[in-house]
């Protein structure tokens, strides 16, 4: 039986909410093996000047914790 993990963290991208995602998702494939979901909590904007400087993403990481 597998034991899984969840944490909460937030990324964001100059480019996109999908950019946002990946970066997310490839910086905890960094830190932690087996990393088996991503959850997207909420999704959000920095505006600046009236124009879209940031996007933001909250996300629920679930990884599978080695035994």
């Amino acid at each position: 039986m597998a034991i899984m993990k969840s944490v909460q963290i937030m990324s964001e991208s100059t480019k996109s909410f999908e950019d946002a995602i990946e970066v997310a998702v490839d910086r905890m494939s960094d830190s932690v093996n087996h990393v088996r979901s991503a959850n997207v909590n909420n999704q959000s904007v920095v505006v600046k000047g009236g124009k879209i400087t940031n996007y933001r993403v909250n996300l629920q990481i679930t990884f599978e914790v080695k035994k």
